[in-house]
């Protein structure tokens, strides 16, 4: 499987809780924070919800 690099590029705050536990259950902690999972379709899931406030990349 290949790897993605999740980078979040806007702040969780003001953002639905159900959010916030997206980008926490990602490793994103706050703005600038990068993570790499492996491109599967939970993890492509879970971008997909909260898009707006991550950049993607493939490694």
């Amino acid at each position: 499987m290949s790897q993605i690099r999740i980078t979040q590029v806007k702040s969780g705050i003001g953002r639905p809780e159900r959010q916030k536990r997206t980008l926490q259950a990602l490793g994103l902690r706050h703005p600038h924070a990068v993570a790499v999972h492996l491109s599967n379709p939970q993890i492509l899931g879970m971008v997909a919800k909260v898009a707006h406030l991550v950049k993607v990349e493939a490694i």
